[in-house]
């Protein structure tokens, strides 16, 4: 190409961008940075209190199921085999809220035929303890619904320890 080709063709581009406005900023925001979480101020506990919130840690890989769940159904919801039909991700709640998500989403999911569905839970690395809180409620408000029959955390292609595979009954679709 010629001398006289390059000046035609760079004329042409600032012609083009003569109306343009420069950025103010030679880079971009990557993101806004969420506030870490900050834990409710603990109420008076009173003489009627019957559960008192305790830290247990946690493994990092949760499993349960009840009496009469199939080997090969476990194994299969630990592999992955049963893919969620549904997900609830509970990233960034508090405890309450979670507990409320949680009491619609399960019975919700039931009466819709749902067998399998995920919760993502995270992973409590933002926790002022260092300790997974939701992962931890999680794995004790689980078995008390009626609904459930297993749940197991999922595959590492799907959240890994940061969620969990929920095993639904059909039994229970009100």
């Amino acid at each position: 190409m010629s001398d006289k080709h390059h000046e035609k063709e760079e004329k042409s581009f600032f012609d083009a961008m003569s109306g343009v406005t420069p950025l103010q900023s030679k880079t971009a925001k990557p993101w806004k940075q969420r506030p870490a979480p900050r834990p409710l101020p603990k109420k008076r506990e009173s003489a009627q209190d019957e559960f008192v919130d305790v830290h247990i840690t946690t493994h990092d890989f949760l499993e349960f199921r009840r009496d009469g769940i199939q080997n090969r159904l476990f194994q299969d919801l630990q592999r992955g085999v049963i893919k969620p039909e549904s997900t609830l991700d509970l990233h960034g709640l508090r405890v309450v809220e979670a507990r409320t998500e949680l009491a619609q989403f399960i019975p919700w999911c039931a009466h819709r035929g749902y067998r399998c569905v995920r919760i993502i839970h995270g992973k409590g690395q933002r926790s002022s303890e260092q300790q997974p809180i939701l992962k931890q409620k999680i794995n004790q408000w689980l078995p008390q619904r009626r609904e459930v029959l297993a749940f197991v955390s999922a595959p590492r292609w799907d959240g890994g320890t940061g969620a969990v595979y929920v095993l639904l009954s059909m039994k229970y679709q009100d």
